[in-house]
């Protein structure tokens, strides 16, 4: 393979490193993982020197190369960065490298921009890398057809107007003359794994139960995850790390990938016999395309997700940390005191009853809530889920004067007022269905089968969007709300518009980005939660237009415990709702202490979903310490990192959230189930410094856990009792054996240093 002088750009941030050579035809990626500090001229040639591995037998006669856009032209042969065709043909890209440029940020990380020209396809690349200094890596490609020379060709999708397509584009003269589209089947950004990362671990789930942890190992061939529901989808993968086998909360190496897309996703981990240059595999994603559904004319771009890369020395918790950081740095990120919600939906359902819903906001606000948001029911003809949807306007059989009276009732009360919504979907019992048959998304010999009696409305089509935009806009202009639960509850099948069956999964995600952004362009302040059948489109592409995601239809604290636990691998506990229910649970039917919902309730963005107006006066009064523990542990709660522990035991976990600076802590001691071992021995708190002096409480606020125990340990009972001086060599190296609770129980753990 011909090369040239090359330049080696590096990247570093918060301990991690990415390290690029910009030789020709096609830059390589010479490391990413832990910073190699400031390399000298010379390191950087020691560098390049080793990236080049050996000329195997029985294989092309040049060194292998994995470059930064993958193609066989390097002898790749395992995922492509992009495929596609024009008319059957161009089908074999070979770019090369036109122009560059680099940003270091002087808080650490910065900017690479590589623009590639391919002839062969005439097509136009660019990848766009951006370090932050959480040390995450965030990597984008655009695709695009360059139009003729002198041709005012515009673009409908997503056109990057300062892109600069270098100095080949002659090159491809004939291909940009070609009026076929350029099909464009799947763009691919992929990195490069060293050989010890040879575990797999992503997710999957069901309705009620998301984010269940799955682990494997990486063989040689393809891991991939294909997301074919429209939205992430209550399995989806959420984040793809590949570790050290056995890699923990607290220890390992481990690189890991999300996709920052609310529709369909393509996640691969990928090791082929030969390798990946001189690295062992690859790790990335994108958005998963349909068949027909990105079809490049001449000065069309077709822009690629975000796909956020991020390595750890230190497990996944230290994975986490880098997520949660760059997160809260972005400007959009809430920066106010997140307040405690009640949620009318386990309280009423569809009984929207004026007097009971008073009274529900009466006692809300005598316990603590600071924001009551109205569930679905409001709107005309919602009397169940099987009609109604699409017309969003209050129903004045049941609201004669509107929504005034709850709101002024709430707002009176000092607290703030949001609306459940789903605007993306429809039900054939509708005066939007009936008048506008056509905006529902379907083929166009009929349509399928409905799922919880609802259709998707197709808000590529502008007139469709038009409705949604000004009946939501007429609502937040006609009342004082600050929050909308938008809700997504089905999936998306035969996602196609028009005579033709166009596929339309891809045009569906840009449109809703397009009416949240224009709805909070047009109402500052406006917050928004993304729900879908719970935790369904939990991603970060949603989440850079609204402010939390609802993690879970469930309430039942034991299944909580878990799905909370790895919702926070990628998100901080401020971004996803963590409400207490009622027992028995609404979607388990299992019985618990509302210690145990409460507790674990306290570890996200925290709200109630019961009808408190029928609690006994001992379970308000512990609602009542709840907020105002809530209230109180708040800073630490949603500004610190978030640790646990490894236990090697399912029954018990231990997590919590310590200070950045260290000098304050919360953890939660929970047991699910009985365990084989009578007694937990020491277990170490995580996060704290061994070298520092603390004191250490049991609080009481909400009562004690049940205990499977007569007595101790010794520590404990002194600790319920007040402050307990400790050293932090024996909380975090030593350790300190745990009380034996009984299943479905939780004990708050608070540290602080001393001094």
């Amino acid at each position: 393979m011909p090369t040239t002088p090359a330049r080696i750009v590096t990247l570093r941030a918060a301990g991690a490193g990415f390290v690029v050579e910009l030789c020709e035809p096609v830059p390589r990626v010479l490391h990413w993982g832990a910073d190699l500090g400031e390399l000298t001229e010379a390191d950087a040639a020691s560098l390049a020197l080793t990236a080049d591995g050996a000329v195997l037998n029985n294989a092309i006669d040049i060194v292998r190369r994995f470059t930064v856009w993958p193609t066989e032209a390097d002898g790749w042969h395992g995922t492509p960065a992009h495929q596609g065709h024009r008319a059957g043909g161009a089908a074999a890209p070979r770019p090369r490298l036109t122009g560059s440029s680099v940003r270091h940020d002087p808080d650490g990380g910065g900017e690479l921009v590589l623009d590639l020209t391919d002839a062969a396809t005439g097509l136009d690349l660019r990848l766009r890398y951006a370090m932050a200094p959480s040390g995450v890596l965030s990597a984008q490609a655009s695709v695009s057809r360059p139009a003729p020379a002198g041709s005012d060709a515009g673009s409908d999708r997503d056109v990057d107007s300062d892109r600069d397509a270098g100095s080949d584009r002659d090159a491809g003269s004939d291909a940009a003359a070609d009026p076929a589209p350029y099909d464009l089947a799947q763009v691919t950004t992929l990195l490069p794994l060293p050989r010890r990362a040879s575990e797999i671990l992503d997710f999957t789930g069901k309705w009620s139960r998301e984010r269940s942890p799955q682990r494997r190992p990486l063989g040689h061939g393809g891991h991939v995850r294909e997301v074919r529901r429209g939205k992430p989808g209550l399995d989806s993968p959420y984040l793809l790390a590949v570790g050290e086998p056995g890699f923990g909360f607290g220890s390992g190496e481990v690189w890991a990938v999300h996709v920052a897309w609310s529709g369909d996703q393509r996640y691969l981990a990928e090791q082929l016999p030969e390798g990946a240059g001189v690295h062992a595999g690859v790790l990335g994603g994108g958005e998963l395309l349909r068949a027909g559904e990105i079809r490049l004319a001449p000065g069309e771009t077709y822009q690629a997700p975000v796909c956020h890369f991020a390595w750890s020395g230190h497990g996944l918790d230290g994975l986490a940390d880098r997520f949660h950081t760059l997160l809260r740095a972005r400007p959009t990120h809430p920066s106010r005191p997140r307040p405690v919600i009640l949620n009318s939906w386990e309280a009423v359902y569809f009984d929207h009853d004026l007097d009971r819903l008073l009274a529900l906001v009466s006692r809300a606000a005598e316990v603590g809530v600071e924001r009551f948001v109205l569930d679905d029911g409001w709107f005309a003809g919602r009397r169940d889920d099987h009609a109604g949807l699409g017309d969003w306007t209050v129903d004045p059989r049941v609201w004669p004067r509107g929504l005034t009276p709850l709101v002024d009732h709430v707002r009176s009360l000092g607290m703030e007022f949001g609306l459940w919504v789903e605007p993306e979907m429809v039900n054939l019992d509708s005066d939007l269905a009936r008048a506008h048959p056509d905006w529902v998304l379907g083929p166009a010999v009929g349509l399928g089968p409905s799922s919880r009696h609802q259709y998707v409305l197709d808000l590529a089509n502008p007139d469709a969007w038009q409705h949604l935009l000004t009946a939501l806009d007429a609502l937040l202009s006609t009342y004082d709300i600050g929050y909308l639960k938008w809700d997504h509850n089905r999936e998306l099948h035969e996602a196609v518009h028009g005579p033709a069956d166009r596929p339309t999964a891809h045009a569906q995600v840009t449109a809703l980005y397009r009416l949240l952004d224009t709805l909070k362009e047009r109402h500052p302040g406006l917050e928004i939660e993304s729900c879908a059948s719970g935790g369904g489109r939990v991603d970060l592409g949603i989440l850079s237009r609204t402010d939390r995601v609802w993690a879970s239809d469930c309430n039942d604290p034991v299944e909580r415990q878990q799905i909370q636990r790895w919702t926070g691998q990628l998100l901080p506990p401020e971004l996803f709702g963590s409400h207490v229910g009622p027992s028995p649970a609404h979607t388990t039917d299992r019985r618990s202490t509302d210690l145990f919902r409460l507790t674990t309730a306290l570890f996200g963005h925290p709200g109630i979903e019961q009808d408190i107006t029928a609690c006994a006066p001992d379970e308000l009064a512990r609602l009542t310490a709840w907020t105002a523990l809530y209230r109180e542990l708040r800073p630490l709660l949603h500004t610190g990192r978030v640790v646990r522990a490894d236990l090697g035991d399912d029954a018990v976990l231990l997590h919590g959230v310590v200070a950045r600076d260290g000098g304050a802590a919360v953890y939660s001691w929970a047991r699910v189930a009985t365990s084989a071992e009578a007694q937990s021995g020491r277990v170490r708190l995580p996060g704290l410094d061994p070298r520092a002096g603390y004191e250490i409480r049991v609080r009481t606020d909400l009562g004690l856990p049940s205990l499977h125990q007569t007595a101790g340990p010794a520590w404990f009972e002194r600790a319920v009792e007040g402050w307990l001086p400790l050293p932090g060599a024996v909380l975090a190296v030593s350790g300190v054996p745990m009380p034996t609770l009984n299943p479905d129980q939780a004990l708050l753990i608070e540290v602080r240093r001393r001094g």
